[in-house]
């Protein structure tokens, strides 16, 4: 609790000009490690044809080497989430990063299969934690009616790294041959060594918690302290199982499990889609012209948080945003031409990305609060099942079906699925959480 002989100098510090402060100090580094994690965990889509031609493994082994990092990744999540709430932000989080750049960058010593299954295992197990880390990592720091403002700031990082690594990717896929290295062994190498760098510095910059912020003034943690205090109230104390397989946290687990399944249904297979319909292979032109979607998914990113937070209506507009995401992925499986197909892509990438900040806000909202660390990172796990789950249940039904829509065709369904289930939570009453 504030004392009383603080509670004036409390009362004049405006909490939104904190928040300020907080996106203009905190944000940008997080923003930073979020780009280089998803560059690292999707790169194998551009890596994909020359690697493929180079090492010969199938399109069936590539999709389960491009989602078994998901096994590690979920099995381990709840795990990492306690030891950083043991050892706080700023050493867990840097030695994730420096960790899986290690292993991202190991990724250019694979020759086959099995080499190709075990690094991307081993990235899943070093990454596991990240994501659910920096959610309950941000609760410490932002106050409820800000939050899905500040996720949406923080899942600016999925659709910037896409803008920014499919050029990337592209130009060091052009390096193929230099110092008799491959392109895609150049890609892997470069920027999985990348994210190591911006670990150790992760460690250097990041504070555990408003108190150790050095660019807050006295009078601002004392505020923003008062307000998070004010929200969490009395903690209920229940025990660590019994929150994890409550119905709340498996119906929101459900949920992100469908929302990953849209995103990394899609993800892998976006640079071959797009090379496809113009008719080249995945270089500098694809990975231009992938930029598309996802600025429009950047967009949407920051429009709709804020509208959430406005509105107070997280569920009900985290619902039309997941419907879109299927309308967006069923127009993509029937494009006929380059530019219905770039629309459509378009609306899935924005839709899917957007969806997910103001689904986090809802879900760190109704959460219980002495088990938040264990119960938004079993959330995560269940949607990185969703991760492995996709590419492989989309060539799976492509295959059983022999067509190359049919797969795409089912995971906008699921999208539809998932919409119907936020609805459902819009009309459900508020979970009570008891000792």
């Amino acid at each position: 609790m504030v004392p009383d002989s603080q509670q004036e100098r409390v009362t004049r510090v405006s909490l939104a000009g904190i928040v300020g402060r907080l996106n203009a100090r905190l944000m940008p580094f997080l923003l930073l490690m979020y780009v280089l994690a998803f560059i690292d965990r999707t790169n194998i889509g551009f890596a994909k044809e020359a690697f493929q031609a180079q090492t010969g493994i199938s399109n069936a082994a590539y999709a389960l080497g491009a989602s078994i990092f998901f096994t590690g990744y979920a099995f381990l999540e709840v795990p990492s989430n306690l030891l950083l709430q043991r050892f706080g932000g700023r050493i867990w989080l840097a030695r994730i990063m420096v960790s899986w750049g290690l292993v991202s960058a190991a990724m250019f010593l694979a020759r086959g299969e099995k080499s190709f299954y075990l690094l991307r295992f081993l990235l899943g197990i070093a990454e596991a934690g990240f994501f659910p880390g920096v959610v309950f990592y941000l609760t410490k720091f932002y106050p409820e009616q800000y939050r899905a403002r500040a996720m949406g700031l923080f899942y600016v990082g999925a659709p910037l790294s896409f803008i920014l690594g499919g050029p990337i990717s592209g130009a060091l896929l052009k390096l193929d041959g230099q110092l008799g290295l491959a392109g895609w062994q150049w890609l892997f190498l470069v920027e999985g060594l990348l994210a190591s760098l911006v670990g150790v510095l992760a460690f250097i910059h990041l504070p555990d918690g408003p108190e150790q912020a050095r660019w807050l003034t006295a009078a601002q943690k004392l505020t923003l302290q008062a307000q998070l205090e004010q929200e969490h109230g009395t903690p209920h104390h229940i025990g660590l199982m019994r929150a994890l397989r409550s119905g709340p946290v498996l119906y929101l687990g459900t949920i992100y499990l469908l929302i990953q399944m849209s995103v990394y249904g899609l993800v892998f297979f976006l640079p071959s889609q797009i090379a496809a319909i113009i008719g080249r292979s995945v270089g500098w032109e694809v990975g231009v012209l992938s930029v598309v979607p996802w600025t429009a998914a950047l967009i949407a990113t920051l429009i709709f948080p804020w509208l959430a937070d406005r509105t107070g209506r997280h569920a009900l507009i985290a619902a039309l945003i997941f419907t879109a995401a299927g309308v967006g992925l069923a127009g993509s499986a029937w494009a006929s031409g380059p530019v219905l197909l770039m629309a459509s892509l378009s609306l899935a990438a924005a839709s899917f990305i957007a969806v997910q900040p103001v689904f986090w806000a809802l879900a760190s909202k109704h959460l219980p609060k002495a088990q938040a660390a264990g119960a938004i990172a079993l959330i995560n796990a269940l949607g990185a099942a969703g991760s492995f789950l996709a590419p492989n249940v989309r060539v799976a039904i492509e295959g059983a079906l022999h067509s190359a829509t049919a797969g795409i065709l089912a995971l906008a369904l699921l999208c539809f699925l998932g919409a119907a289930m936020l609805f459902a939570w819009t009309s459900r009453p508020q979970p009570q959480w008891i000792a």
